[in-house]
């Protein structure tokens, strides 16, 4: 026998505009007096809101790049937070971190304190939405607790709403996870044991000072600079396709640009380093690179036909991260 469905009325005229809809059950009928269920009216609306995908979520964020490289590249790292109205009393302080303990999204310290993950799950498709909703309820947090992800509302407040737009992000690289503790030395048991295995598992990771954004690592193989820019893509691949034609894409004798990866909007480039290169050893070849790099920017020209071979080689090494 065939399930009745349940009548629904329909009002003669919508008693309210789309900024007073309430959220009611899926299955419900939509309050606007439409007559449809939630789900299929307004409530699709605000479901497409929170889980379409921000391609770019750290757009407008002081130091974007490095936002970027805390969350894909870096292992283990904390960043100082400013916010644009200051910190609530009883928090001393907030950092971001590349991940937390037990990969929490975020902690309130028992000395009131904050500290946020980025490399986490997030529960929409918007990051900067996820992440600022995790950072508002650990400042409310009661000290001594870790704060869960949730899915935040579709109108919530974003990182670029909450942060001051003038206070650089600048990250500081660690060797290991020690930041996660008040007294690392003094740990033991458990604590000691997750920590050593934290520890082990990060590859040696240091950013470099001479440029933005440009981030050493050293594997069992050989080395690698990965490098995250803000313009462009097609504009960067021009000139990285510019340079790589004449032979100036390297960054010294035994180094080669060998493609590129997508994060969160942004290229990043990468290459390969001998396994005796060194973050320092970089330095002066990656600000020399900046050089010829916002030289090749600036021109305008067609590519030639050598300039467009490699282009073509070097977006066919793209890969996508998110």
């Amino acid at each position: 026998m065939a399930k009745k469905r349940r009548p629904q009325t329909k009002a003669a005229t919508s008693q309210l505009t789309d900024g007073e809809i309430p959220v009611v059950g899926a299955r419900e009928p939509c309050p606007c007096g439409s007559g449809r269920r939630y789900k299929a009216c307004h409530g699709r609306a605000a479901a497409q809101a929170v889980t379409e995908l921000v391609r770019r979520p750290f757009e407008g964020l002081p130091g974007e790049c490095d936002w970027v490289a805390m969350r894909e590249l870096v292992p283990a790292a904390t960043a100082t937070l400013k916010l644009r109205d200051g910190l609530p009393e009883g928090v001393p302080s907030a950092t971001l971190a590349t991940v937390l303990p037990m990969a929490w999204p975020g902690l309130r310290r028992e000395d009131g304190s904050v500290m946020i993950g980025l490399q986490n799950d997030t529960p929409s498709g918007d990051l900067s939405r996820d992440v600022a909703d995790v950072l508002r309820r650990a400042l409310v947090a009661e000290p001594g607790n870790p704060v869960a992800g949730e899915r935040p509302s579709a109108d919530g407040p974003r990182l670029q709403d909450l942060l001051d737009p003038d206070e650089p992000l600048v990250p500081e690289v660690h060797d290991g996870f020690e930041f996660w503790l008040t007294d690392a030395e003094s740990a033991s048991g458990d604590v000691a044991a997750s920590l050593e295995r934290a520890n082990s598992a990060a590859l040696p990771t240091s950013r470099l000072e001479s440029v933005e954004a440009a981030y050493w690592c050293r594997t069992p193989e050989k080395n690698h600079l990965r490098w995250v820019m803000p313009h462009g893509e097609d504009e960067l691949l021009d000139a990285l396709a510019r340079l790589h034609a004449s032979g100036a894409s390297s960054l010294g004798e035994d180094t080669r640009l060998v493609g590129s990866f997508r994060a969160h909007g942004l290229l990043v480039p990468v290459w390969d380093l001998p396994s005796a290169m060194t973050a320092e050893d970089c330095e002066k070849p990656a600000a020399a690179f900046a050089e010829r790099l916002l030289e090749a920017l600036g021109v305008s020209t067609p590519l030639t036909a050598d300039e467009r071979r490699a282009r073509s080689g070097l977006a066919n090494r793209q890969i996508t991260l998110s």
